[in-house]
């Protein structure tokens, strides 16, 4: 069988040029980039914690030097992308809209059967919806029988709304406080839009050629990551079929262990502008662990579902990548009312930093404070007192 065969180098620049993260501003500049980025990745994850600013804007603002948060909410409303629970909550171009139907017949097919009064009252939350348009979950009478017993004891009228949107009945557009609206696809889906079910085949190959668009070099576990709300997918026998036609090459990588696979049209000799990222835990790169370990020798991990007690580097730590290396991770918290962004804790890892770097990272800081609405940073601790000294001189 032929193969590509890759040094650990050369496969880390493919994987931060798929991802949109070999120089700045790779998609350009406006909000015509942040829909490049989402129509090129296929998917942008989608997360509500806001000790930072959120995950999405986060994964935006990244790519986009001048991004702004509206942008997301506006190229909603223009209906060219949509938000949607495929692999995971978030955002997607509009023309893919129809490879989301086999996840939203499997939430429908798939799920625990439904009770009578279940269905009754999805009914009736849909012909609402129908009949006055977009509702909120305040629309509905509180329907609790018991005491919220916890943060995912949803109410009858929740699980119904969430229950009718996975299935694909209705969709979800939101507030400016981030709030859930929802309405019907008639409403929110352009009228020229392909609503056609792929076939089992089609619905494999887009998701095996989707991952390695955004990934750059992919596993099948990844893929089937991707696929995995639809039980019983194609993936690996598509995957086969694709390697023996030559729509997709197998890759070996120094010292990894395979196969791996990429488009054959993919780049190899990628040169990066070495800029540093301040990166979203929920970002496109860091959201395979056991990838950030093989490829950048990188052990990270969130930590806000970790413990108190156990946790290493923080509540929210943040991925600091320079050119193709991870430096660092930073825990960091954005207080809005007094306009500073707390840094917690910056871990650096064992890499020697030149002066260069450091001066980047310092211009990192500055537009991650501005783009959480901060004017001044405050730093608490470091493993590296030197190089924390040198970032904060340049804030006293």
């Amino acid at each position: 069988m032929e193969y590509i065969s890759l040094t650990k180098s050369q496969s880390r620049k493919i994987i931060l040029d798929a991802a949109g993260l070999a120089r700045k501003a790779q998609f350009g500049f406006g909000i015509e980039a942040v829909y490049q980025v989402i129509d090129h990745l296929g998917f942008v994850q989608l997360d509500t914690n806001y000790v930072v600013e959120r995950a999405h804007h986060h994964v935006m603002a990244a790519r986009v030097p001048d991004y702004q948060t509206e942008w997301l909410a506006d190229l909603c409303e223009d209906g060219r992308i949509y938000e949607y629970f495929s692999s995971d909550a978030g955002y997607l171009p509009m023309p893919d809209f129809r490879f989301s139907l086999p996840v939203k017949k499997a939430f429908e097919t798939q799920g625990k059967p439904l009770t009578k009064p279940e269905v009754n009252l999805m009914k009736h939350i849909l012909d609402r919806v129908e009949r006055e348009g977009p509702l909120m979950v305040g629309d509905f009478d509180n329907d609790r029988l018991e005491a919220s017993s916890g943060w995912w004891d949803w109410r009858p009228a929740k699980v119904a709304l969430e229950r009718l949107y996975l299935d694909g009945k209705l969709m979800i557009s939101r507030t400016k406080a981030f709030q859930k609206v929802y309405d019907l696809p008639l409403n929110l889906v352009p009228q020229e839009t392909d609503l056609t079910m792929p076939t089992e085949e089609e619905y494999a190959c887009f998701v095996i050629s989707r991952t390695l668009r955004a990934l750059g070099i992919a596993s099948a576990k990844e893929m089937a990551w991707r696929a995995r709300r639809v039980k019983g997918n194609l993936i690996k026998k598509e995957l086969e079929k694709m390697v023996q036609s030559g729509k997709v090459k197998t890759v070996v990588v120094e010292g990894l262990k395979g196969p791996l696979y990429m488009l054959p049209n993919q780049k190899i000799n990628i040169k990066l502008s070495n800029e540093v990222f301040i990166l979203s835990p929920f970002d496109v790169l860091n959201v395979f662990r056991h990838r950030l370990k093989d490829f950048f020798n990188f052990d990270y991990q969130i930590e806000c579902f970790v413990p108190a007690p156990k946790r290493l580097y923080g509540y929210f730590s943040l991925p600091i990548l320079a050119g193709e290396t991870f430096i660092a991770r930073m825990d960091a918290k954005a207080d809005r009312k007094q306009k500073i962004l707390i840094v917690h804790n910056i871990h650096f890892e064992p890499v020697d930093l030149g002066q260069i770097i450091i001066e980047k990272f310092i211009q990192g800081l500055k537009a991650y404070a501005q783009f959480n609405q901060c004017q001044d940073i405050i730093f608490k601790r470091s493993n590296n007192e030197a190089y924390l000294e040198a970032i904060r001189i340049h804030f006293d």
